[in-house]
């Protein structure tokens, strides 16, 4: 008897496993106003975009795809510390002071050195960045137990969640907004009771923070900047 339920539950375990990788989907979009195509002496700062309470999109995430536009060798684009900028800046770029419409950021230079403390940080583009991640749906249930000489778990749960992120770039330069990026994973998660707990998680942060990072990179580089005002949209299933 307890050979045969080991055996059904190592189907069940099987099954889940083959099912699993194909269970997180992603979708880049790509807005694009100006032609930015980046060049060597210029830089990017991503800063948390300023929300009626407080800001959007968490340092961890920045940072993460901060790193991914960075890169390495000719491709490389400079990316200034988030916070340095808003050191070095303050209190311009704050939450509570930041302009709201790329069209203020002229009138903004005017402000005692600020206009100088910019140059000095060779920034050309920032890039506010708003999201974040949220559980969309669940079910099954698992359950533990330990009796003498034996322990183990029985049982399936599992529990979607979804990463959105929006990045919108603005020119300082020209003082304009230059367009958007946006990327949205789905994917499920799950933890498997077949004796010991399996956990399968679906990394949904990261995916979207390499997606995020890659676009952001074609929009930097021009590598998608035939036409000014393109539309780029893309879904794929991530594994």
């Amino acid at each position: 008897m307890n050979g045969r339920y080991l055996g059904y539950q190592s189907v069940i375990t099987l099954a889940v496993l083959a099912a699993l990788p194909g269970c997180m989907q992603s979708r880049v979009d790509e807005s694009r106003e100006l032609h930015t195509r980046i060049e060597k002496s210029e830089a990017v700062v991503i800063l948390p975009k300023p929300q009626v309470e407080g800001a959007g999109a968490d340092e961890g995430f920045m940072d993460c795809v901060g790193h991914g536009l960075e890169g390495h060798g000719d491709g490389s684009i400079a990316v200034r510390d988030h916070q340095e900028f808003l050191d070095s800046t303050f209190p311009w770029f704050e939450p509570g002071t930041a302009p709201a419409r790329p069209e203020a950021v002229e009138q903004l230079l005017t402000k005692p050195g600020l206009a100088e403390k910019v140059a000095a940080s060779h920034v050309r583009y920032i890039v506010w960045l708003d999201g974040g991640t949220r559980k969309t749906d669940g079910g099954g249930s698992i359950a533990c137990g330990a009796a003498p000489g034996a322990a183990g778990c029985i049982g399936f749960g599992w529990w979607e969640k979804e990463t959105n992120y929006e990045a919108t770039i603005w020119d300082l330069k020209q003082a304009k907004s230059a367009g958007s990026v946006g990327t949205d994973v789905t994917g499920t998660s799950a933890i498997v009771g077949a004796v010991v707990p399996l956990p399968f998680i679906a990394r949904v942060q990261g995916v979207a923070c390499d997606r995020m990072s890659g676009q952001l990179r074609t929009f930097f580089t021009g590598a998608d900047d035939a036409d000014e005002k393109a539309v780029v949209r893309r879904t794929a299933t991530a594994q």
